[in-house]
């Protein structure tokens, strides 16, 4: 097998795969309950004055 064909067919099957979990991944992280608070601050970070 060539290894163009190779690598585009491992790309296609498990590359696919593992974005997706990563994509899953991140919005899970983002979406749990102690990140409201940390997502509340970034929200004031333009409104503070130092």
């Amino acid at each position: 097998m060539e290894t163009y064909t190779a690598m585009r067919h491992f790309a296609d099957s498990w590359g696919l795969l593992a974005m997706a979990i990563f994509f899953v991944g991140v919005v899970l992280f983002t979406l749990r309950p102690s990140a409201k608070g940390m997502a509340k601050d970034a929200a004031e970070i333009p409104l503070k004055e130092d």
